[in-house]
């Protein structure tokens, strides 16, 4: 039954969809093999951009994210200013859109004149620092939910035998955090994989700037079509584990997982 309504529903939305009146613009347009077979090198080599600053960004808010949701997490009287910044830049960070962040970032760091000429001629370090603030502020908060999931008892059993405040935190809260958030994680860097082209509007040629370049040549989109191509190669593996991860969170909690 679910192999025949699949067929149907497919099967008539492709027929519906070639039997359109349009269709063979569409076809010449976006789906013309010539064109594909020409960009996609060059797509491919400026996506190769997208996966290395991907990889990097990754890193780095993995790190920093950690560090705003300890701070932020912690109740300690001398550490008020330091929540107070934290929550300030998430709030901030969170807020406003990442295209807006990379460019300022982009273009504002070196309008000050104070930053290193290494960074100030390098866009794709720019870009990916405006990349890495706001999804650190995203994962902070995806950590600070892991870590507020421990139950109280965990602390007070490990204080109990004698760890202090920071061994306690950092050999059994912070590691039950971490397993708790895992598939959130995940998803929070399909994002990122996705947002990595964000950079292309401060001039690195990555996939999608090529793609345009290549767009804008002959006035065929083919060439968005092998960028997207690209982009669900990263991303559909990674949505499948995040599905795997979550399935295995679930049958942890004790709760039945359907085939």
């Amino acid at each position: 039954m679910a192999a025949v309504s699949s067929v149907v529903v497919l099967g008539g939305l492709a027929l519906l969809i070639v039997s359109s009146p349009g269709w063979e613009d569409v076809q010449r347009t976006f789906f013309s093999w010539e064109v594909f077979r020409d960009s996609f090198p060059d797509v491919l080599r400026g996506f190769w951009l997208d996966v290395k600053l991907f990889l990097v960004v990754e890193a780095v808010v993995l790190v920093l994210a950690l560090g705003v949701a300890l701070v932020r997490s912690s109740r300690a009287p001398a550490l008020f200013p330091m929540r107070l910044l934290a929550t300030v830049f998430t709030d901030v960070m969170r807020g406003v859109p990442v295209i807006l962040v990379v460019y300022l970032i982009g273009f504002g760091v070196p309008a000050l004149g104070i930053a290193p000429d290494w960074l100030v001629e390098d866009p794709i370090i720019l870009g990916g620092i405006g990349l890495a603030l706001c999804y650190t502020a995203y994962v902070a908060e995806v950590y600070r939910a892991g870590l507020d999931s421990v139950h109280p008892s965990q602390r007070a059993a490990a204080l109990a035998v004698g760890l202090s405040e920071t061994q306690a935190m950092r050999h059994v809260i912070v590691p039950q955090a971490v397993r708790r958030v895992v598939p959130p994680l995940l998803n929070d860097f399909i994002s990122l994989q996705k947002d990595v082209a964000l950079v292309a509007i401060l001039g690195p040629q990555e996939a999608f700037r090529v793609a345009q370049i290549s767009a804008a040549s002959d006035f065929n989109f083919t060439p968005f079509l092998a960028a997207a191509m690209l982009y669900l190669a990263v991303t559909v593996p990674l949505a499948r584990i995040v599905d795997r991860q979550q399935a295995k969170a679930r049958r942890r909690q004790g709760h039945v997982v359907p085939a």
